[in-house]
């Protein structure tokens, strides 16, 4: 059995906030992940995310137990206020961050320039998926692991990886996004807002529910209908990519239906396909989602050198998941 310091694969788990840091720390997370409470990160919703001192002392926490934390600095500076995104860098720095996980080519450049000892993962904001883009920032900016973009293969992750001198880590539970990779603009047509840009997509301030004359649950962003559900019929969070439109006389998901990413079962597969870490998505979700998925992927880890097959409490995934469905997403590209 190996060690938080020598992990077979690493598991690298979300905290939006300081409990979820603990609770992920304390169900055996290899490595977290994390953000300031701004548009640095691009999940900057309120209620989420850390100080500067909630940071410092989240770090310390992880450091006692043997955790890395990664700093998430993903989002894409702005002209005129690219100093905010130095400023992060910086106060995570000066926090003890393990690593600073970035996308913008300015924020890269200012962690290689100011701080050459700190480790630099390319967020999977920046859509790197071959070794020709991976090599470039590795070169120019020293990147030691690359955040696989949610768009390839098994078979082509272990191509990349033959090629590369690099670090990969790919999502492997948690939601999925119809565009690559948070670039999405579809809710600032609705909102003004972006993941992107002020790192929130769907923002709460714009999100509305009220009943329809049948009693209907009706879920509004921006003022625009986008989903209905019955009486007792779950209700997901409205965002424009998985909201119900009519089109052609049929009204369904015509973006991406609500459902949720469970690579548990290939595991084995991707630990041969040379990836270095596991990511785990929901740096929005609560105490009880983070406990449970890290303590279920820890063990199905620690299952593969053994050849079992992951641990029966991944069953319990499916009550976590997005609409109560699960895919293997591009990861076995079945619709070729």
């Amino acid at each position: 059995m190996f060690t938080k310091a020598d992990p077979l694969l690493e598991l690298v788990c979300p905290a939006g906030t300081p409990a979820a840091l603990r609770t992920a720390v304390d169900a055996g997370a290899h490595a977290v992940y994390c953000g300031f409470n701004n548009e640095t990160n691009a999940r900057n919703f309120p209620g989420l995310n850390f100080s500067v001192a909630e940071l410092r002392a989240g770090v310390a926490y992880a450091h006692s137990a043997g955790t890395k934390v990664l700093v998430a600095i993903n989002t894409f500076a702005r002209p005129g206020a690219v100093d905010i995104w130095k400023r992060a860098v910086d106060d995570a720095v000066a926090c003890g961050a393990d690593a600073i996980i970035a996308a913008d080519i300015a924020v890269l450049s200012h962690v290689a320039d100011r701080h050459p000892d700190t480790r630099l993962h390319l967020s999977v904001q920046a859509a790197a998926n071959t070794p020709e883009a991976i090599d470039f920032y590795a070169r120019t900016f020293g990147v030691k692991r690359v955040v696989l973009p949610r768009v390839l293969s098994v078979a082509e992750i272990a191509s990349v990886n033959r090629e590369i001198d690099v670090e990969t880590e790919v999502f492997v539970f948690g939601g999925l996004c119809v565009m690559t990779e948070g670039r999405c603009a579809l809710s600032s047509y609705a909102t003004g807002k972006s993941p992107n840009l002020t790192g929130v997509c769907s923002p709460p301030d714009h999100v509305s529910y009220s009943e329809d004359a049948s009693g209907n649950l009706l879920a509004r962003l921006g003022g625009f209908a986008i989903d209905r559900f019955a009486q007792g019929e779950p209700a997901g969070y409205p965002t424009l990519c998985k909201g119900q439109f009519s089109a052609d006389g049929k009204t369904s998901h015509l973006f991406e239906d609500p459902v949720s990413l469970n690579a548990a079962d290939l595991l084995p597969e991707l630990a041969r396909a040379g990836v270095t870490a596991l990511k785990i998505e929901g740096r929005q979700r609560g105490k009880a989602y983070v406990g449970q998925v890290v303590r279920s992927f820890r063990a199905a880890i620690e299952a593969i050198p053994d050849g079992r097959p992951p641990a029966p409490d991944i069953a319990l995934l499916d009550g976590l998941s997005e609409g109560g469905r699960q895919t293997t997403g591009s990861y076995q590209k079945t619709w070729r």
